[in-house]
């Protein structure tokens, strides 16, 4: 099953992702409910990330989506 990441503020759609590759997301990231899909994600979350052993193509695609920025708040919905 795929999932797709979205801009939570914009609404534009950032990629596809994996079952495994949310699972390394929620797992690794805090939820504030079992319902959160919301995530806040900055260049250090995105190193976290990848030293916590996240998937290469999750980590580039999160780092697209900051792109130069400080960060962006990112939400998923299953495709």
């Amino acid at each position: 099953m795929l999932y797709r990441i979205y801009n939570s503020e914009s609404g534009d759609l950032l990629g596809e992702i994996t079952e495994a590759e949310l699972s390394s997301l929620t797992r690794f990231l805090e939820e504030e409910s079992a319902e959160d899909r919301d995530y806040y994600i900055t260049t250090d979350t995105i190193d976290y990330l990848e030293t916590s052993g996240a998937d290469a193509a999750l980590i580039a695609l999160l780092r697209q989506a900051v792109g130069a920025g400080e960060g962006v708040e990112i939400r998923w919905a299953r495709a």
